[in-house]
């Protein structure tokens, strides 16, 4: 049963995540408009608030996700539901998934 709202797009950014004590890097594995699925070494509990940069090739800085929580862990990777992000890093990373979406196509 797909429980997911929005079609989510492979990718493999690098990203990173901090919340509360913790904070580390990873690789961004998939992306939709309202979370993303991570992989990392570093441990992470279902629940957690993080902060959250993904490094996109081509953008002068990475995108910005102000808050996001965890919503699966599964081995070493985790999924995240964007809850916070402000309108201008909304828009690039909307801007993003448009070009995931037209090298899917293409």
């Amino acid at each position: 049963m797909e429980k997911r709202q929005q079609p989510r797009f492979t990718s493999q950014f690098r990203s990173t995540f901090s919340g509360g004590q913790r904070e580390g890097q990873g690789r961004t594995l998939d992306l939709s408009s309202g979370g993303c699925m991570i992989e990392t070494d570093v441990p992470v509990v279902m629940g957690a608030s993080v902060e959250c940069r993904i490094y996109i090739p081509g953008l002068d800085w990475p995108l910005r996700i102000d808050e996001a929580q965890v919503r699966w862990v599964k081995a070493k990777t985790f999924g995240i539901q964007f809850t916070k992000i402000q309108p201008d890093e909304e828009s690039k990373l909307k801007q993003v998934i448009a070009n995931l979406d037209a090298e899917r196509a293409a």
